[in-house]
């Protein structure tokens, strides 16, 4: 998972690690972990992909969820997530 820099960026996310995880976990296939911290580009292909494989591609936003909640991760402006 790479990092983004946003020369704006500072500081810690308002959005939680532990809710993003949940959401992954739960709704993965539908990208709705990634839209929450605001990375609207994985969220919509999760999206497409599980639609493409009838469902089987919300492995990806389940795994995704679980790794979030293990390592953390960043919002869309590349804050970390709040834990």
């Amino acid at each position: 998972m790479t990092t983004p820099q946003y020369p704006g960026a500072s500081g810690v996310s308002d959005k939680s690690k532990v809710v993003a995880g949940i959401l992954g976990i739960l709704l993965g296939g539908f990208g709705v972990g990634r839209f929450y911290m605001g990375d609207t580009k994985t969220g919509v292909l999760q999206l497409v992909v599980s639609l493409v494989t009838c469902g089987l591609g919300g492995i990806w936003g389940f795994v995704d969820g679980i790794l979030i909640l293990i390592n953390g991760g960043v919002d869309g402006q590349g804050r970390p997530l709040r834990d």
